[in-house]
């Protein structure tokens, strides 16, 4: 399923006009985003929690050439999901 698709669907569960299910999906990505990079952790209770993981620097190596370089720092966003959601994708 695409952005589109997704909206779509949205439109079809909430009754929304297409437009508001576009301006609540994009509400959404932008409040976890800014919440993220603000160190927050955001817990949907039953959904999931998106939070910020640490990468430490690192070397590594170039697969094509076997040339060690160096990684460097990184936070990356992680999304755990909710039991209440595996288990409705599992059941």
């Amino acid at each position: 399923m695409n952005k589109g698709q997704f909206i779509d669907k949205m439109h079809e569960k909430s009754g929304l006009t297409v437009k508001d299910a576009e301006k609540a999906y994009k509400a959404f990505t932008e409040t976890v985003i800014e919440a993220l990079k603000e160190g927050e952790k955001v817990q949907l209770v039953g959904f999931g929690t998106f939070d910020i993981g640490e990468r430490s620097a690192r070397e590594g190596r170039n697969p094509q050439t076997g040339e060690s370089i160096q990684i460097s720092a990184s936070r990356t966003p992680k999304f755990k999901a909710g039991k209440a959601f595996k288990d409705a994708v599992n059941g």
